[in-house]
């Protein structure tokens, strides 16, 4: 029997009634509904990205892979980690001075339970390729696979940009997500300090840094950058192609690769250049970014450099102000062509079996522009639609499918659920909720419930909880009545509107159960777990508008931000779910699922 061709497209955030708002305007989707099916796909509880995908990955619903969020929480600290993936630092080592120096290997582990089901397809021997898919990092050891959302930076975090400046209204302030670095240009000349990875060879884990020498013309708005010997040429708002440095550990013996782009912000009369997290060389990868471990380097060889970042799309420096909207759009551009390179380098390697590819854009762009900027979206849209058109004309003979995580929706007021816990007696904090208050300040002998994570809602177990109070049984039963009475009862006083409209419980398995929330909060429309949330912040008010960039979101209840699910065969599935989704594609080869 020959092996079938399956192309799976992975739109994050494509949103069904955008879709359907649009059809004119997006040819190749049209198409492909009408020669097969289109339907809404049923997301997750709750509706974040990590937890979609991981649910695609592995077929099996967040209380069995262990995916709740973004952010978890450890049940004795208090203190958030990233809920994909754990850095493990070597076992045995040297101490040689001011250094130290591993005799065994450091090891990055995913978080995340289940067998994926390309796994499942490479054992029975069907060939595998798997593009950048979200909460595959480390990327699992089966056919080939670049993995996506959840790579860090070099610096270990999901991006932090660098903006070097000699603005002093600018160099006063703290952003979220970057650092700003004061410069003064002497005689048209500064050294910009670009930090890589904390040295984890030196005892001080001391940033390794580079310098970049920038020579500013003193007429034209045109720059001359110097790194490592090599120089490259920018004028204003220009962007600049992949420069690669090595971030030296050990002087003269031992550097790590990154590469970063730089844009050129402003020249005359201020110095303004913006420098992009720092990311693993393709073609000399320090960290596991694809599998087999050199097909990053085979890939990078044909289409040139890449983003290796998860989310490679700069929306803090968006939600900064350090780039504008025109900016960050450039910059989304600039993403999007390398990932359209990265496609078509798929494609011409695709001749059976398997074929996954994800696309970041439309959800980066969503949350910046939902709802204010409908043409500049569709112009998103309209890319991927092309990219669609191009796939089916490049393999013809494939079945494809197109499906995303989730759908939009409008962020415009900011909960602060450990403030409304506060303030009706489910948590107890030392001091006054305020600007500064954590969940560091509680006051745990008297505290039954808090939150951390978009969505996430914990009771203080005994048991789990470092002071835990509350025991398993009727009064776990009845707080969990009590809390989900009262949070479906708030109605916003500004406009009377529910603000949330389902609490469900995650009954999470016992692997599972010291990172699961007990309660995941399902939002309204319009409403959304604030940032301090995330992170266990009590500020003072409930409630707040939102004022920032970042205006789109879908951390919400999820009957209400539906994906979507294209198929090129007529097989209709009925209220089909993203788990239906990982049985078909395994169905498609024969193949039961696990």
């Amino acid at each position: 029997m020959p092996i079938p061709k399956l192309i799976v497209l992975g739109v994050d955030g494509m949103d069904p009634a955008f879709v359907e708002r649009h059809w004119s305007a997006l040819p190749n989707l049209a198409k492909l509904r009408d020669d097969g099916v289109f339907s809404r796909l049923a997301t997750t509880t709750p509706p974040q990205s990590p937890v979609a995908w991981s649910t695609f990955i592995t077929g099996l619903p967040p209380s069995e892979h262990g995916i709740y969020d973004f952010v978890h929480r450890d049940p004795v600290t208090l203190q958030p980690f990233s809920s994909l993936s754990r850095t493990e630092e070597p076992r045995f080592t040297l101490s040689l001075g001011a250094y130290i120096l591993p005799l065994s290997r450091s090891r990055v582990t995913s978080l995340r339970r289940g067998t994926p089901f390309w796994q499942v397809l490479s054992e029975h021997g069907i060939p595998v390729s798997v593009v950048r898919m979200p909460a595959n990092y480390p990327p699992t050891q089966a056919g080939q696979a670049l993995a996506g959302m959840g790579v860090p930076d070099l610096g270990g975090t999901l991006g932090t940009f660098s903006f070097y400046t000699d603005d002093p209204e600018e160099y006063s302030r703290s952003v979220a997500g970057g650092r700003i670095q004061k410069v003064q240009l002497a005689d048209g000349r500064a050294v910009l300090p670009i930090e890589g990875p904390p040295n984890t060879l030196r005892k001080d884990h001391r940033v390794a840094s580079v310098d970049l020498t920038v020579d500013v013309d003193p007429e034209q708005p045109v720059v001359r950058l110097e790194l490592e010997g090599k120089l490259v040429v920018l004028r204003e708002s220009e962007w600049s192609d992949w420069l690669a440095a090595d971030f030296p550990l050990i002087p003269h013996l031992s550097s790590v690769r990154g590469i970063f782009r730089v844009y050129v912000k402003q020249l005359h009369p201020r110095l303004a250049i913006y420098v992009s997290a720092i990311n693993v060389d393709p073609l000399s990868p320090a960290l596991p970014v694809s599998f087999p471990a050199n097909w990053s380097r085979t890939v990078a060889l044909q289409t040139g450099r890449y983003y290796t970042m998860g989310t490679p799309e700069d929306t803090s420096a968006l939600r900064q102000n350090v780039l504008t909207l025109d900016e960050f759009r450039a910059q989304t551009r600039i993403v999007f062509d390398e990932e359209h390179r990265l496609l078509r380098y798929s494609l011409s390697h695709f001749d059976r079996g398997l074929l996954f590819f994800y696309f970041s854009s439309v959800d980066q762009n969503s949350h910046m522009l939902w709802g204010r900027h409908e043409a500049e979206l569709l112009d998103v849209y309209r890319a991927v639609d092309e990219c669609i058109g191009e796939v089916r004309r490049s393999a013809p003979d494939a079945e494809l499918i197109v499906m995303s995580d989730h759908g939009f929706t409008t962020f415009d007021r900011a909960v602060h659920l450990n403030t409304w816990l506060d303030h009706r007696g489910f948590l107890t904090t030392k001091e006054s909720p305020g600007a500064q208050t954590t969940l560091g300040d509680s006051d745990w002998m008297s505290t039954e419930a808090y939150a951390m994570g978009l969505n996430g809602l914990y009771l203080n177990m005994k048991g789990r909880e470092q002071h835990g109070t509350i025991e398993p049984g009727i009064r776990r039963q009845a707080l969990i009545a009590n809390l989900r009475e009262q949070l479906v009862a708030w109605r916003d006083p500004v406009n009377r509107r529910q603000i949330v409209e389902v609490v469900d419980e995650s009954s999470a398995t016992s692997q599972n159960a010291a990172v699961a929330p007990d309660l995941i909060v399902g939002y309204a429309r319009g409403y959304r777990g604030s940032w301090q949330t995330a992170l266990g912040g009590v500020p003072e008010a409930e409630l707040e508008n939102n004022d920032d960039a970042w205006i789109g979101d879908h951390c919400i209840n999820p009957a209400d931000v539906p994906g979507v699910l294209f198929t090129s065969r007529r097989d209709r599935m009925s209220q089909p779910r993203i788990q239906d989704v990982t049985s078909l594609i395994l169905q498609r080869f024969g193949v039961r699922h696990p």
